[in-house]
């Protein structure tokens, strides 16, 4: 008897709790299943299934068995991925990926601290948006990634999540002059002065004689409506683009529109030409004449973390990888773990297992 095989029946029959139902889901004809299910209550000599009325339920027998034969068949697909990674001749290569604009040092620091830990492995790193690392490891083509939250994490075990706060990226004004003074210090323009300006919303900018490396204080989220916002395609990640839109709204902040944009000198170009504004961690590289500001309360943060198919926790490199990942990620990154920094602000964050505040 293939004993795997016959543990994957049993698990889809307990998962629909209907053997015409599980054998519609397996492609099979019924009574072929009942038969096997049988066999393997036979060879196991434990009852698995009450089959009294419209659906099945397990014995208390087949609920400790249950627990058992989930983790086999992780084991069981791990070995079956080795095994073919052997055969096409990439054993010793770790299939990564990392999320676009995670940043230069980090991205460095990442490469260089998996070579040094593990010169036995290569590492095939990639840059993949979050819907084409999910969907790759979940299809067994990426050994492990790194995911900005909230995404359908369902399937897939995870590292540490780390976050560190967006602010505002927006044009610095020629010499740093003054607009109209609003009540609370901040700029503000006008009623009657037609649309709302990037330079007439920002406290005032840092003077010096380079480019500082931050434009001054914090930016309410409310003080940018009007203006459009630049955000990454929502295809690439969509439940990220609609938590910030949310926390935007939240806020008080209504662009005026929502465009998509993933070159980073489209986005600038859009930043720069007065119109718009985008949102990015502090060290995101500026162009000449723009300048970045922290957003009051820090309302918005990048969260990230390692993630990998359950059934491959258990391999060293998965396991190193995610280690430097999160060592990287409090390092260079300047990241703390998420659930640290709700404790001390005392808020809700998004819950990547579900992928909304909780």
């Amino acid at each position: 008897m293939d004993l795997v095989k016959h543990v994957r029946y049993f698990i889809v029959v307990t998962e629909e709790r209907h053997f015409g139902r599980a054998a519609y889901r397996l492609g099979m004809a019924q009574p072929s299943l009942s038969q096997r299910i049988q066999r393997l209550e036979r060879e196991l000599g434990v009852r698995l299934f009450d089959r009294g009325g419209r659906q099945v339920d397990l014995t208390e027998g087949g609920r400790l068995l249950l627990a058992e034969a989930r983790p086999l068949i992780e084991r069981a697909d791990a070995l079956l991925g080795v095994a073919a990674r052997v055969r096409a001749g990439s054993a010793g290569v770790l299939r990564a990926a990392v999320p676009p604009e995670l940043g230069g040092a980090v991205v460095a620091a990442l490469v260089e601290g998996f070579r040094d830990g593990s010169p036995g492995v290569r590492l095939a790193l990639r840059e993949l948006g979050p819907a084409v690392q999910l969907t790759e490891l979940r299809a067994g083509t990426l050994d492990v990634g790194v995911l900005r939250h909230p995404v359908d994490v369902a399937g897939l075990g995870l590292g540490e999540v780390l976050c560190r706060p967006y602010g505002v990226l927006l044009p610095r004004p020629p010499g740093g002059e003054r607009s109209d003074a609003a009540p609370d210090g901040r700029r503000q323009a006008r009623s009657d002065a037609g649309p709302v300006r990037p330079d007439a919303v920002r406290p005032d900018p840092v003077r010096s004689d380079e480019d500082p490396p931050s434009g001054g204080g914090p930016v309410r989220l409310a003080s940018l409506s009007g203006l459009d916002l630049v955000l990454f395609p929502r295809p690439s990640a969509p439940a990220l683009h609609e938590e910030i839109l949310s926390v935007c709204r939240r806020h008080g902040f209504e662009p005026g529109s929502v465009l998509a944009g993933q070159d980073p000198e489209f986005v600038d170009g859009l930043v720069m030409s007065g119109t718009a504004v985008t949102f990015a961690t502090r060290d995101r590289k500026r162009p000449p004449g723009t300048a970045w500001y922290p957003l009051e309360g820090e309302p918005l943060l990048e969260q990230v973390s390692a993630a990998w198919a359950r059934g491959r926790q258990d391999d060293p490199a998965v396991r190193f990888f995610t280690e430097v990942t999160e060592r990287v990620l409090a390092g260079p990154g300047g990241m703390t773990p998420v659930m640290e920094t709700a404790a001390a602000r005392r808020t809700a964050v998004p819950r990547p297992a579900y992928g909304y505040t909780v």
